[in-house]
């Protein structure tokens, strides 16, 4: 009786019902705020088209469906053997951005495809991902006993961080290396290699933070954004002036001041300070919980995938949770003046097609290892039943 309703429960949960919710539930906000952010400065600077801005991230939202889809119909496995090439063609289009590519605010990111711009720092991040889960497969044994197995990825990982640098890029540069390294230390890299080479990729990221006059800039302006407070200063002051109009309850939708014209970036990377303004202390710890429990989700899920033996859905699981949930509290430290400046997007609630679609896709890959971990589940439960009857019968 109780392998049929196990097996009941099953046919009616293909998909981890909290992880799907939640991410509606960052999706839902990221819809709303991007209105409340986006209506005044679409009406500047698109001659009065309030609903520039939202109408473009639905259509986003329409893609990013249409590619979550695509994804769930794919076996995990597939992603396993084509993770090298996937890889190559990041590189590649790393160099082809420095050569063809758009420049904004100084920086060389995106690759022009008609009215659309393609981010490749976006996807690499995937890549990288989705490559490195099959090397820890591959090189398991060569990972946990010979220095050379955890140094291989690393001489990777240092020609894509060098090519970001040249965008330049350098928050995409600290979440790639801070999730492989996350993910080499699951995969049983060395206690002593994990913490020496932390330091040392510390060390140097220290080192590139203060090579350029404008990183450096951006690091005193972090420490002190009061001292210039309408020059360098000027994004983060106002980014700090409304977390504090926030105070607990917040302002209330659509009646933050920051967003008119005051804050840049109002609704890209800055736009979790026009939530703390509206929804205040609250509504950020709202957010917070929503991305630990989709944090926990994914730990969950790859820890399940590693107990029926499929290491690849594992570690594909757990980088995945790590990147979206580092990348998402580092822009929430930069908003709320704990971290140094960087151009990241607060996944799931920025406005941006490239990052909404990429991690759309990101979370696909977790549901799809989800939906794979109930089928094997399925599969016991299935042969336990059949035993059970025919020891019944006899």
């Amino acid at each position: 009786m109780s392998e049929s309703l196990a097996l009941n429960n099953l046919d009616q949960q293909w998909y981890d019902r909290i992880l799907l919710a939640t991410v509606f539930v960052l999706v839902a906000i990221g819809m709303i705020m991007v209105t409340s952010s986006s209506l005044y400065h679409a009406e500047n600077i698109m001659d009065g088209r309030t609903n520039y801005f939202v109408m473009r991230h639905l259509m986003y939202m329409t893609v990013t469906l249409i590619a979550v889809t695509v994804v769930l119909t794919q076996p995990i496995i597939r992603w396993q053997q084509y993770g090298p090439y996937l890889l190559v063609l990041g590189l590649v289009l790393l160099v082809a951005v420095l050569f063809i590519g758009r420049t904004v605010n100084g920086s060389k990111r995106w690759i022009a495809l008609g009215p659309f711009t393609f981010q490749v720092s976006e996807a690499i991040k995937l890549f990288v991902v989705v490559y490195l889960a099959g090397y820890l497969v591959r090189r398991t044994d060569e990972l946990q006993t010979q220095i050379k197995g955890f140094a291989k990825p690393l001489l990777v990982l240092a020609l894509i961080t060098g090519l970001l640098l040249l965008e330049p890029d350098f928050g995409a540069s600290v979440v790639i290396l801070a999730t492989s390294l996350a993910m080499l230390f699951l995969g049983g890299a060395r206690l002593w290699q994990f913490i020496g080479l932390s330091a040392a990729v510390g060390g140097i990221l220290g080192l590139i933070a203060v090579s350029q006059p404008y990183r450096l800039q951006r690091l005193m302006t972090f420490l002190d954004p009061w001292s210039d407070p309408f020059g360098s200063g000027y994004q983060l002051t106002q980014s700090l002036i409304a977390f504090g109009r926030g105070s607990i309850w917040g302002q209330g939708l659509g009646n933050g001041l920051q967003k008119l014209e005051y804050l840049p970036e109002g609704h890209t990377d800055f736009i979790f300070a026009i939530f703390a303004e509206e929804f205040g202390l609250i509504g950020v710890l709202l957010v917070l919980i929503l991305f630990f429990v989709f944090f926990y989700r994914t730990m969950i899920i790859g820890r399940k995938a590693l107990l029926q033996q499929r290491p690849y859905s594992a570690y594909l699981a757990y980088g995945i949770g790590f990147w979206i949930t580092f990348q998402a509290l580092i822009n929430m430290g930069v908003t709320s003046g704990a971290l140094p400046t960087k151009g990241l997007t607060l996944p799931f609630i920025s406005y941006g097609g490239n990052s909404l679609i990429i991690c759309g896709m990101a979370v696909a890959l977790v549901l799809r290892i989800d939906y794979e971990n109930r089928l094997v589940d399925k599969e016991i439960l299935s042969a336990e039943a059949s035993e059970v009857q025919q020891g019944d019968k006899s």
